[in-house]
């Protein structure tokens, strides 16, 4: 299958202030993300990016449109509700050193399979509901730009780290130990045998290999290569 990238937004006043922005409307870059989103941006130029998909929020489409103001071809930007921020109910607004003291917090970090947000969302349910929408979208755009496609989601801590737990086969229990720094960029390519993760919570590098030659029609390789193989051309 395609390649996605998985762009977490940049910082917000709510990540600076510590507050659990959540589903909250007009939380947007501060000054030091919007560099951030930028400076992604500048590394994606490199790379023949089939598509753009983004959270609905605010913060995720800002940092979408600089990836799209960055590329060569025109791109639109295209809102998918799939990669949304987890639902965080009445947590949502408020401060992280608060909810650290909430009896929930403890289960959030040690067994977030069975946490549920009150009034919200169940980590194991914005896991499925995430790890799906990625899988979907990169099946359409492979069946539309073939299988050497690589595009970009746009979205946010919780839900990139869910969906490269489920590259990786971890149970969710154990997503808590990947870290997604916002304007980080993770790499998955996916296949009829499995996903590969080729890298995660990113800040710098040359990301031109991602795009596979022009000339070349055929189908990447589905098989782990045994010692390692030769790497990118």
């Amino acid at each position: 299958m395609a390649t996605v990238i998985l762009l977490r937004h940049g910082r917000t006043t709510a990540n600076a202030t510590g507050i659990l922005a959540g589903r909250s409307r007009g939380v947007r870059l501060d000054d030091v993300g919007r560099p951030q989103a930028e400076r992604a941006a500048a590394r994606l130029a490199a790379v023949r990016l089939a598509g753009i998909v983004s959270s609905p929020l605010e913060r995720c489409r800002q940092t979408a449109a600089a990836v799209a103001a960055a590329q060569t071809t025109p791109l639109d930007v295209v809102t998918e509700r799939g990669l949304t921020e987890c639902d965080y109910g009445e947590w949502t607004g408020r401060a992280i050193k608060d909810l650290a003291k909430e009896k929930v917090w403890g289960t959030v970090q040690r067994q977030p399979s069975a946490a549920v947000f009150p009034w919200g969302e169940a980590l194991a349910a914005m896991s499925a509901r995430v790890s799906a929408a990625v899988r979907r979208i990169d099946a359409r755009i492979e069946s539309e730009h073939g299988p050497g496609a690589v595009w970009v989601a746009s979205s946010h801590g919780d839900p990139i780290k869910a969906v490269i737990a489920d590259a990786l086969g971890l149970h969710l229990d154990q997503f808590q130990r990947i870290v997604v720094d916002p304007a980080s960029i993770s790499v998955v390519r996916y296949t009829d045998s499995r996903p590969f993760v080729l890298s995660t919570n990113t800040h710098e590098g040359d990301l031109s290999w991602l795009t596979p030659p022009q000339r070349s029609r055929r189908r990447r390789r589905t098989d782990a290569v045994v010692g390692g193989g030769a790497g990118p051309e």
